[in-house]
């Protein structure tokens, strides 16, 4: 294999270049990688991984841990590490261990729960559900507190206009705020209970993190009552669980003497924390353990809605006893592409207007073409090849005119990959559509994909719980809500009958009485629904029918019963291929764990649902997207999305001063909605009031709005790394675009009209 970019696999294993093996060539301790965009580090971890292992630096029970970010890259890393090794004559899959942190944090847990006070088959909430039992507490606490909030509104709001805004814009709000709090809590390790009582020692009024209390109470009680946890609770068990229990953690510190983390800019404190265990010393004061850290905090781009810090990267790179390595050449881009994002990490970082900005793009290491002879050279330069355009289109015409250059340019260029990349979904779909009217074939994949291979497995998961649980009326319900799924969508008459029908069956005392009937205790007759609504009573008839055949099918082997279960309600062809594969995992599972029951291998198969843990072959789509599978076609993704990806041509949008501002006086931000006082940030302004309960010493010291200006800081900083993200997935042709906004008031963000200035100076002075 060549080093080539993140995600994508490529040919027969090359030797590294001088960088690369420098990173190879690692035995022990702490190490830091700096790595540029492109550079190969995910190929370069991965052949680390295969050479401890070739070494013999293992015992036969234990493993190279490796920990990355997102589900592709799992799957990435086991593909490249087995190919690595099985061409050494190793077996493959065995000797390492690839996890996202989610996956990692449940098996410690499932280590222990008991020690985390969890059942041995506690449930893991997807984010789906976690949303829904969100918006439920906001509503309960919305109810109990209807104008509680509305001090923030601007004074001069008439009482029509409130209450349109308590209707229609406030539950959002309220949900954003309680969401911020709640996460930032768990990653601080406060339980409700622990938040209350620090509230009741603060000596000044603080309304939102009030609120945020209450509905945090509200969200962990809905889920202490189906015996759940979420992810964010999962991460915090699993460090609670490696600080109570010493010799779990000295026997998981003997399992993995290694640890690799990737896309370390993305890390987190608990993350940190969990690692940082792991890897430690097993003597007091003694030599730290074997962690190695790579990762490019110019790519950090999750900040502002998960608790991920680029600085605890940077921190680490500066800490005394860590060896700095790095990774500075890349053979994605054009020398023009890499001059221009060299330049915007230079400008950022010496010029940039805010100055408080300038950390956001660390200039070293500079991005370097590959050198002579590379197995992955640089394209041909072609400086025609990048475009900043600074004409002012509407936010229609923008979809318009990117359109139309790409319906001219894709039939040209029909073995190229070709990427429009957006900053939000709903503009995504929007240029999807005038993409397809001009008949150009788009994947959207990157914004679906993922999304219903989740719903599909997640109705197994319900209908495989209702089997779990046969006397639950609760999971009968969700059985039921799964077979009628559809109507979610059709006519209110519809779904009215659904959540009827559905209410019925929750509501069911004896479940057996519904299901499997004597003469005199035939629970739905009982009902009256024949008469009422005999339409829902037919469809419960043929429900009833289908949970006695689902119930018999559970004396086959656990793949014939998730089989059975998917031939009655799945369709399409899609949906079916993934039921196989399910079926498939669930089958190798019982085969490796021959005590665990119906209701362990359920638990599995919401593990693997929810991509908590990753296995071969769960998912076409979810083993990484590859560009080179859609030449010729138009991929429309966010620019969230595409880290890790490259494109031949690469069409950025949007680039104006409210998706990407720069902190000057005219810049709009998203955060900051138009009906709030004083232009707060209530997310930033309710986190800044729950800093106060871990430093209690400086309550007097709040004031009102600093955080929602400090917060302007940090989206200026995240979204000047989301452009650099964005010029470096392309490798041949860069477009940028910007367009005036909903209102026709915004102008080209700052870095782009910087861009713009540089690369005219740069094509006069060539």
């Amino acid at each position: 294999m060549s080093p080539t970019p993140e995600g994508q696999l490529s040919q027969p294993i090359i030797q590294p270049r001088l960088s690369q093996e420098k990173i190879r060539q690692y035995r022990r301790g702490w190490m830091g990688v700096a790595a540029v965009p492109g550079s190969g580090k995910t190929w370069t971890l991965s052949l680390l991984a295969a050479d401890l292992i070739k070494r013999g630096a293992l015992a036969e029970d234990q493993e190279v841990l490796v920990v990355t970010l997102v589900n592709s890259a799992v799957d990435n890393f086991y593909s490249r590490v087995s190919s690595f090794i099985e061409a050494a004559g190793f077996l493959p899959h065995t000797g390492y261990r690839v996890r996202t942190l989610h996956g990692l944090a449940h098996d410690i847990v499932r280590e222990r729960p008991d020690l985390a006070g969890l059942e041995q088959n506690f449930q893991i909430i997807d984010e789906r559900e976690a949303n829904a039992i969100l918006k439920e507490s906001v509503h309960a606490w919305l109810r109990s507190h209807p104008y509680d909030l509305e001090h923030y509104y601007l004074p001069d709001l008439d009482d029509n206009r409130r209450e349109q805004l308590n209707r229609e814009k406030l539950p959002d709000l309220v949900s954003d705020v309680a969401l911020a709090i709640i996460r930032y809590a768990k990653d601080q390790q406060l339980t409700p209970d622990r938040l209350v009582e620090r509230l009741e020692t603060l000596r000044v009024p603080l309304p939102l993190l009030e609120m945020g209390s209450d509905i945090y109470s509200l969200y962990q009680r809905a889920l202490l009552y189906r015996g759940a946890v979420d992810f964010d609770d999962l991460i915090r068990l699993a460090l609670g669980n490696l600080q109570r229990d010493s010799s779990l953690l000295e026997r998981l510190r003997y399992r993995w003497p290694y640890i690799l983390e990737d896309e370390a800019q993305d890390s987190s404190r608990l993350q940190e924390e969990i690692l940082s265990l792991l890897s430690g010393s097993s003597e007091p004061n003694g030599p730290p353990g074997n962690w190695v850290r790579v990762g490019d905090p110019n790519q950090a781009i999750y900040e502002t809605f998960t608790t991920a810090n680029p600085k605890y990267l940077r921190n680490f790179l500066n800490r005394k006893g860590v060896i700095k390595r790095s990774l500075p050449e890349s053979g994605r881009s054009t020398a023009s592409i890499i001059k221009l994002a060299n330049y915007l990490a230079h400008w950022a970082s010496q010029n940039h207007p805010l100055e408080i900005v300038r950390d956001a793009l660390a200039p070293e290491p500079a991005i370097l073409p590959t050198p002579p002879g590379d197995p992955q050279p640089n394209p041909p330069d072609d400086p025609k090849g990048i475009h900043l355009v600074l004409t002012k289109f509407t936010a229609e015409e923008e979809i318009k005119a990117v359109a139309d250059s790409v319906a001219r340019w894709l039939p040209k260029h029909p073995e190229s990959t070709l990427a429009v990349l957006v900053l939000q979904n709903n503009r995504a779909d929007r240029i999807a559509e005038e993409l397809r009217r001009r008949g150009v074939e788009v994947v959207d994949s990157l914004l679906r994909s993922t999304q219903a291979t989740r719903q599909a497995s997640g109705a197994l998961t319900h209908l495989l719980q209702f089997l779990s649980n046969p006397t639950s009326a609760r999971y009968l319900a969700q059985a039921y809500r799964v077979w009628r799924r559809e109507e979610r969508r059709e006519a209110d008459e519809a779904r009215a009958r659904l959540e009827r029908a559905s209410e019925l069956l929750r509501k069911c005392n004896r479940v057996e009485d519904f299901l499997w009937p004597g003469a005199e205790h035939d629970w739905l007759e009982q009902t009256g629904l024949a008469e009422s609504d005999p339409a829902a009573y037919d469809q419960l008839i043929e429900f009833r029918r289908l949970a006695r055949r689902w119930q018999t099918a559970v004396l086959l082997p656990v793949d014939q019963v998730l089989l059975t279960l998917a031939q009655d309600i799945f369709t399409q062809p899609s949906e079916l291929a993934l039921a196989h594969k399910l079926a498939n995992l669930l089958r190798q599972a019982s085969q490796g764990h021959p005590s665990w029951g119906l209701k362990d291998l359920t638990t599995e198969l919401g593990v693997i649902a929810r991509n908590e843990r990753r296995f071969i072959g769960f998912s076409e789509d979810d083993q990484g997207f590859d560009p080179q599978q859609h030449k010729g076609k138009a991929i429309v993704a966010t620019m969230h999305k595409a880290k890790g990806l490259e494109f031949d041509r690469v069409y950025l949008m949007s680039v104006n001063n409210y998706d990407f501002p720069s902190g000057e006086e005219y810049d709009a931000y998203y955060s900051e909605k138009w009906f709030i006082r004083d232009h707060l940030n209530l997310q930033a302004e309710a986190l800044a009031q729950l800093q106060l309960l871990l430093e209690p010493a400086r309550d007097e010291w709040y004031q009102e709005g600093l955080a929602s200006r400090t917060d302007r800081f940090n989206l200026v900083r995240e979204r000047l790394r989301l452009l650099y993200v964005g010029i470096t997935r392309a490798r041949r042709q860069l477009i940028i675009t910007y367009n005036t906004g909903r209102r026709g008031e915004a102008r080209p963000a700052t870095p782009l009209v910087e861009l713009y200035n540089y690369w005219e100076r740069q094509q006069i002075g060539s």
